[in-house]
């Protein structure tokens, strides 16, 4: 007799015929404006570069779940979130910040693993996935946010190569359609030029393809924010608006000092998505900018505080500084663009050394920044919620149709024909 006769097969196939499967609608973590955008019983990913505010998203999410404010599955359900910081201290910096956040603490768990041999250690997944599926359904967990998501890959994975990667986040994917819960891993975009923010994640490509959801997040510094735009979402909308926010400094007292840090907050929808930004290489030139910055503003004192805009740009290209990273540096640097009189082209100056007078040659006229025109209103999820529908209406075309600048002075256009590319008054000789 074969000493093997009657084991039980290490592997075999479980067959379920589709009839037998009673079909569902997707349930919706967040909705915004009526819109799905987190999806629960799935995994997401927020991704962007250093600075960005992704982190601080993570703790917008934690706080709406944990107050039962976020419209969606869990709206009026305050229920628990697990939150693995790999990088931040708790006490520091994780902790003041969900206060600055509105965050119930008493809803917030610290995840660490422990050893027998170690102590405390990172959670390594997916070694750890029983022991994190268990504590979510034993605590009615709604959200665990992985920040960052990297960090939380098991040892012996080469995190650049797919295969090994879904190893880790496939498992992680149907854990979350078992318990329900979101999961939000925080990633880090890569050194690449590409514009798509689902490319540009650190690692392997099953990072972007096994999540359902994909947001990027960049800063906007021509509009004085920061820019979150869907990059991925597979059980809902593609063409969702991408939405403005800012990071507002708080204050959050302490037994021992007041911690300062800062707090998530939706402004509206944004007139420029995070693929815009990256093809404009807003955030590869950042230091370029500064340094344009510095000399112009420099060259400008030199000058007496103004000078014609054709010296400017001239003197600028002789130091090998673009005209491009000039006119973006003009904000930075604090300057501003007047029209010096009917046929006389463009002056820059420095904003401080401008008057209000009632002529052409004194007044001074600042570029208007688009960040003005979004809707200033944020609903009740922080987002777009509050927005009438001329509101979106608006913001939709905004996108499209971002206004057009005068190539000479930089200013907004407001174009008597769709070809106008300068202000009447400009010299296009400038």
């Amino acid at each position: 007799m074969n000493d093997h006769e009657g084991d039980v097969p290490a592997r075999r196939l479980l067959l379920t015929r589709a009839s037998d499967i009673e079909p569902e609608p997707t349930v919706w973590a967040w909705l915004d404006d009526g819109q799905g955008r987190v999806p629960a019983g799935a995994l997401s990913v927020a991704a962007g570069r250093e600075g960005t505010g992704k982190s601080s998203f993570g703790m917008w999410m934690a706080s709406h779940i944990t107050s039962g404010s976020l419209p969606g599955n869990f709206h009026g359900q305050p229920r628990a979130v697990f939150y693995v910081a790999v990088e931040d201290s708790w006490k520091q910096t994780i902790v003041p910040r969900l206060i600055a956040a509105g965050a119930n603490l008493d809803l917030v768990y610290r995840v660490e693993a422990v050893e027998a041999e170690y102590g405390e250690t990172t959670l390594s997944l997916p070694q750890d996935n029983s022991l994190m599926e268990k504590a979510i359904t034993e605590h009615g967990v709604a959200l665990v946010v992985l920040d960052p998501l990297m960090s939380c890959i098991g040892k012996g994975i080469d995190t650049h190569r797919e295969r090994d990667v879904r190893t880790a986040l496939d498992p992680l994917a149907r854990m979350a359609d078992r318990t329900g819960a979101v999961l939000l891993g925080i990633a880090h975009f890569n050194k690449g030029a590409s514009t798509d923010p689902a490319s540009l994640i650190t690692g392997s490509g099953a990072f972007k393809n096994v999540p359902r959801a994909v947001f990027g997040f960049a800063r906007d510094d021509d509009n004085e924010c920061r820019v979150m735009t869907q990059a991925k979402n597979s059980l809902g909308r593609a063409d969702l608006p991408s939405l403005a926010y800012n990071i507002m400094s708080a204050e959050v007292p302490t037994r021992t000092g007041t911690a300062h840090v800062g707090r998530f907050v939706f402004t509206g929808q944004s007139t420029r998505s995070v693929d815009e930004i990256l093809a404009a290489g807003y955030e590869t030139d950042r230091g370029e900018r500064d340094e344009a910055a510095d000399w112009l503003r420099g060259y400008l004192m030199d000058q007496g505080g103004e000078a014609p805009a054709k010296d400017v740009k001239k003197a600028a290209a002789a130091d090998d500084i673009s005209e491009r990273t000039l006119q973006r540096a003009m904000r930075k640097a604090g300057v501003v663009s007047a029209r010096a009189g009917f046929g006389k082209g463009a002056v820059w100056r420095i904003e401080a050394l401008t008057t209000n007078t009632d002529s052409d040659e004194g007044s001074a006229v600042a570029p208007q920044s688009r960040h003005s025109r979004q809707p200033s209103d944020p609903g009740a999820n922080g987002a777009t919620g509050g927005a009438t529908g001329d509101d979106r209406r608006g913001a939709s075309l905004s996108v499209l149709y971002p206004p057009a600048l005068c190539t000479v002075c930089g200013t907004e256009m407001v174009p008597l024909s769709p070809d106008q590319t300068t202000h009447p008054n400009c010299d296009s000789a400038a």
